[in-house]
Formats: structure tokens, C-alpha cells, sequence
């Protein structure tokens, strides 16, 4: 009986001829209006060209001159603090936790938990972060979420200068882009007063799901720009194309999105499959679970993951910790699960979007999901960058107790692969 229900599930290739006849189909607005915004920026060879170029660090030092040259001596010192290998390496972190007996330990680098700390706002924090490395002989994570207003960052030099030092530490870095429902264009947000919106996503109502893909094209083809934020189904279906034919773009999946459950993840990832190319390889690099999703999820998901051959490919990011304001009922801090599954479910992220608890309850301004979205002026003006800033080295000091913690066990993570060697 269960066998020949499961046969039924069984889909003919007639149904996949079905929709390459749409996809192909020359009268298709969809993918004709989607190809027209790709050809506005050349070829895909010629955009990757365009990116890879972008990207390299004289481009992005001659930037960061134009727009915030303060910053280039900020750049210089943190590369020759790597050159010099000042950063304590991974060897002596895991003896500065376990003693003498970190030698005889075989850690577990199959299921290395990446660290990961959200949001990096502006470039002096990564600074900061680092000089109280240095001194504390604590870690610097080695996947980095940027949660700011994308023309405000470009305009004050934050994007050169954080997407250099990036390359300079041995770190991803994902960027959110403008074009979402919190510039205006969801009628159902206005501000806090209507967060109900979220029940719907944060949006990309009508046109502008292809605002946001010319909007990636803009900061990839000047900036290599190459990851980014995904919020919305429509979206994430225009990045799974975008792939296909040739540009290569990757991005990570929002907690926006809600995916909590494993039949939520295996509607997401058929999808990456689908549009997978010949190699393999999908856009969707990161999977950002719902904050309400347990352990067995994961682990239930993990099995289609590999049976997809996507193990390596899309990385689980899982909120250890929140904002203390405007996001979850606190306390919340997960970390103890992540010691539960990171023995047998690899390709992990720890992310870090606030202080533990206990840390965050005592700040006079504990940190809020809500700052992500205020004005670099504002906040200054307000008297609340001193506060944000300490927010997030907050973060910091979390991402580093996720890293204690896994040590003591046993396990592995990946912090800033060019300092800690």
C-alpha cells in the first residue's frame, strides 16, 4: 500500500516538457521582460567580466580613495596585521580552551560550523572588531551580513572599504539590496506600527522583483558585489535563472521567508535543483532557517540536501542568537542545539544577530532589528552610534562563545580563514 502510494508521486517527463515550453517560448513576457533587463548590462561572460574586475583589490583601493581615504589606512594596517599572522591561529585557540589536552583531541573538520555575525553596518566596526581580536586573542567570524541601506553605504565608502577588507580577513559577505518592501513599495508596511506586512514577507510586489535584479546587476557589475539577501519566492526564482544562463550570482535565503518546516525546504531546494547547472553548482548558497525550527528539521532536511548534491553547496544559517528587540521573545539563544546537531549535520552557519540574552537585557540600548533600517545620520544625530556599536561587538563576544563551545565539545568551526590559520 505505502509503495504504491509513493509511486504516485513519481512526475512524467511530459510535466518538465511543460515547462520548458514556457521558459522557451518566445511570447513569454516573463522571461522576455527578465532577459531584457539582462541585456541592458551586456552578456553574461561580459557581466562576470565586468564583476571579476569590479572586485579586484586596485579597484576597490581607488574607491574607497575617491569616496573615504581615511579608510586606506585602516586597509593597510589589517593587511599587514595578516601578512604578519598577528591573529591568534586555530591551534592556539583551541589550547587556550582545552589546555594541554587540545593536543590528543581529533576535532571534527567534517562538520566545521562556519561563524557568522549580523549586521555589519559600516566598515570602523570591522576595524574595531578586529584590534579587540588582536588583543583579547578571540576570533574574527568568517561570514559577514550587511543589513544597510545599499546607496547610503556606497555613498559614505562603507562598500568598498568592508568588501576589500573582506578579501583582506578570508571572509564571505552578503549584502541586502534596496529594492524590498521597506522602501515604500509593500503598501501593508509603513513602519512598526504595521509589521503584520511580515506575515505576507517583506515584498516585492509587482515590477519590482526586476527592480531588484537590475539592482544586483548595478552593485555586482561595479562593486563584484556577489552575494545578496533573498526575501521573496519571485526573486529567488529570477537569481535560480539568472544562474542558469550564465551569471553567477549567489545568494542566501532570508529569515523573511519562513521556512520552517522540511516540506518548505524540499519546495525551495527542488527549485535550486530544477535550475541547477550542468556542474551542478546553484546560486542559493545560504538557507536561512525560520527562528522556530528545531533540530530534526535540519536533520531531516540534511538527507534530501545530499540526495540533491547540495551538501556542499547550500549552506544551513541558523540564528544562534537575536536582536534583543522587535524580533523574537526573548530569551533566545540556541546554541546549545547547534552542539546537538553540529556533530552530524555539516555545512552550518552559527549566526550571530545579537548578544546572548543576559548580556543584551543589561545595555541601555539592547540591540534591535529595527536600527537596521534607520539612517547613518540619524543615528549619529540621536546619540545612538556609541550604543550600535557596542551592540555589535556584542555580537562579536557571541560569536566567540559559539566558538568556545564547540571547541569544548569537540567539534570545528571556520573563523576569518586569512588570520586565524
Amino acid at each position: 500500500m505505502v509503495n504504491d502510494l509513493r509511486s504516485r508521486l513519481s512526475i512524467p517527463p511530459d510535466r518538465l516538457d511543460a515547462i520548458n515550453s514556457v521558459l522557451l517560448d518566445s511570447e513569454t513576457r516573463l522571461i522576455n521582460d527578465f532577459l531584457a533587463v539582462v541585456a541592458k548590462y551586456g552578456t553574461p561572460e561580459e557581466i562576470n567580466q565586468q564583476a571579476n574586475d569590479a572586485r579586484q583589490m586596485p579597484a576597490l583601493l581607488e574607491k574607497v580613495k575617491a569616496s573615504r581615504p581615511e579608510y586606506l589606512e585602516d586597509l593597510l594596517w589589517l593587511e599587514e596585521q595578516r601578512k604578519q599572522q598577528a591573529f591568534i591561529t586555530i591551534a592556539d585557540y583551541r589550547q587556550k580552551v582545552l589546555g594541554e589536552k587540545a593536543a590528543q583531541i581529533k576535532f571534527n573538520e567534517d562538520c566545521s560550523v562556519t561563524l557568522e555575525v549580523s549586521g555589519t553596518q559600516y566598515f570602523p566596526w570591522i576595524i574595531l572588531a578586529a584590534k579587540r581580536a588582536l588583543k583579547q586573542r578571540t576570533l574574527m567570524p568568517s561570514r559577514y551580513i550587511k543589513v544597510r541601506k545599499m546607496k547610503e553605504q556606497e555613498a559614505d565608502g562603507d562598500l568598498p572599504a568592508i568588501a576589500a577588507a573582506m578579501q583582506i580577513i578570508g571572509a564571505t559577505y552578503v549584502d541586502t539590496l534596496d529594492t524590498k518592501g521597506t522602501d515604500g513599495s509593500n503598501i501593508h508596511l509603513g513602519g512598526p506600527e504595521t509589521i503584520t506586512g511580515y506575515f505576507g514577507g517583506i515584498g516585492q510586489p509587482n515590477e519590482y522583483a526586476l527592480k531588484w535584479l537590475e539592482e544586483y546587476l548595478y552593485y555586482y557589475t561595479n562593486y563584484g558585489v556577489r552575494q545578496v539577501l533573498n526575501i521573496n519566492p519571485g526573486t529567488v526564482f529570477l537569481g535560480y535563472m539568472l544562474h542558469r544562463i550564465g551569471v553567477d550570482i549567489e545568494f542566501k535565503i532570508s529569515v523573511f521567508m519562513g521556512n520552517d518546516n522540511p516540506y518548505a525546504a524540499f519546495w525551495t531546494l527542488l527549485g535550486a535543483k530544477l535550475f541547477s547547472r550542468d556542474d551542478g553548482s546553484s546560486p542559493l548558497v545560504g538557507f536561512n532557517w525560520s527562528n522556530s525550527i528545531n533540530n530534526e528539521t535540519m536533520e531531516i532536511t540534511a538527507q534530501f540536501r545530499t540526495d540533491f548534491g547540495f551538501e556542499d553547496i547550500i549552506r544551513f544559517e541558523h540564528h544562534i542568537t537575536e536582536t534583543y528587540k522587535s524580533i523574537v521573545i526573548q530569551p533566545y539563544n540556541r546554541r546549545d542545539e547547534l552542539i546537538e546537531i553540529a556533530s552530524h549535520v555539516p555545512n552550518i552557519s552559527a549566526k550571530h544577530e545579537g548578544a546572548d540574552p543576559e548580556i543584551d537585557s543589561t545595555r541601555p540600548h539592547p540591540s534591535d532589528i529595527l536600527d537596521y533600517f534607520r539612517d547613518k545620520d540619524e543615528i549619529i544625530a540621536s546619540g545612538d552610534w556609541d550604543h550600535l556599536t557596542q551592540n555589535y561587538l556584542d555580537k562579536i563576544d557571541a560569536t566567540n562563545k559559539t566558538a568556545w563551545a564547540l571547541t569544548e565539545a569537540g567539534l570545528s568551526f571556520i573563523a576569518a580563514t586569512n588570520l586565524h590559520l
